[in-house]
């Protein structure tokens, strides 16, 4: 081991696992990580500024702080869940219920194709020549539920 390693102080090393877990939190985001690295900033911060030797009593103060974050957390997103003003954002298809399409390929036996934009998806409905108006009504996967118009 370095020489340096072995005189580092635990503190540095409480702050750095705080940042790295942050940085951790931007790239990899699932709302959990910011938390435990705040609770290793503040037990750095504590063996800093209080003379918490006891690497023990730190992995504590830390375990306990965490819990105490996470557990506040989960229960103010419970209580205050964050919606959206876009339900369908990332949902290509659920977005198109309500459009009118014209059917690019016969629609026989339930299945056929319908121009979308500048491209085509599958539809699923009933009966109905090529070029026959139909209404999206649903989506299921990437296939689109439709209706005469």
């Amino acid at each position: 081991m370095p020489d340096w390693l072995a005189d580092l102080e635990p503190h540095w090393a409480w702050l750095a696992l705080g940042v790295l877990l942050a940085a951790a939190e931007i790239v990899a985001p699932g709302f959990f990580l910011i938390w435990i690295g705040s609770a290793a900033i503040v037990t750095g911060l504590l063996a800093w500024m209080l003379p918490i030797d006891s690497i023990p009593v730190q992995l504590g103060i830390f375990a306990v702080l965490s819990f105490v974050a996470l557990y506040t957390t989960r229960r103010w997103l419970k209580a205050n869940p964050i919606t959206t003003t876009d339900p369908h954002l990332n949902q290509r298809a659920s977005r198109l219920v309500g459009e009118v399409l014209t059917v690019t390929q016969a629609i026989e036996d339930g299945r056929g194709r319908a121009k979308v934009g500048d491209g085509e998806w599958p539809v699923r409905g009933p009966d109905a020549p090529e070029g026959t108006k139909v209404r999206v009504v649903n989506a299921d996967g990437g296939v689109l539920v439709v209706e005469t118009a």
